[in-house]
């Protein structure tokens, strides 16, 4: 890599990191480009080469808090040997996540529906469905196996994180009385029971 490329790296890096912190402390009002390049020392002009707008910055930054936290879960996922353990691997590892990670799990809920990501859904979702691909590439085979009950591919994600994913929010809006500790001793158990096999007849 060229100490060009480099430096163009370094300074995408800080802008990403910078704007993170940048949500963390003021919220999505305090979210502006203004303060971005203020915080990071970087001219707009450096933001918009990389970038395209103010608002492929934030969908940079919204793929990159999705590949850490699916990357997580991934992890989490295959290093386990059966379907029980590997859902219960895979709610714990989001809470995890979300508490050990607080500034990118809440860019992740609170940034999810907002105008400035409107303009590169396609990308975000296309980047999304790559990222949970291993989760399904777990799931399959113990389908197929029965271990857990066929679940169209676009149910996976509702079934399994959906649940957790609205835990977290609730954690992290602070307007809801929720404890991740307690969250994470029942729902991991729950959640994989809304996944097993119906039983067969008798």
């Amino acid at each position: 890599m060229s100490p060009k490329q480099q430096r163009g790296e370094a300074t995408v890096d800080r802008l990403l990191t910078t704007a993170l912190h940048v949500y963390a402390a003021t919220g999505q009002q305090g979210f502006t480009v203004n303060a971005v390049t203020r915080a990071s020392g970087v001219s707009l002009g450096s933001l918009y080469h990389h970038f395209g707008s103010f608002d492929g910055l934030a969908a940079a930054l919204y793929t990159r808090c999705m590949e850490q936290l699916f990357g997580e879960l991934t992890v989490a996922v295959t290093r386990t040997r059966t379907a029980r353990t590997g859902v219960r691997a895979l709610v714990r590892a989001y809470l995890r996540f979300t508490e050990e990670h607080a500034d990118a799990a809440l860019f992740l809920h609170a940034s999810a529906y907002s105008g400035y990501l409107t303009a590169h859904a396609d990308r975000i979702r296309a980047a999304k469905a790559g990222m949970l691909a291993g989760i399904v590439d777990w799931m399959r085979p113990r389908m197929a196996a029965g271990e857990i009950a066929p679940t169209p591919e676009p149910l996976i994600e509702a079934l399994v994180i959906g649940p957790v994913a609205e835990t977290a929010r609730r954690w992290l809006s602070s307007t809801y009385d929720v404890d991740l500790a307690q969250a994470a001793r029942i729902l991991p158990d729950r959640i994989w029971r809304s996944l097993q096999p119906d039983p067969a007849p008798s």
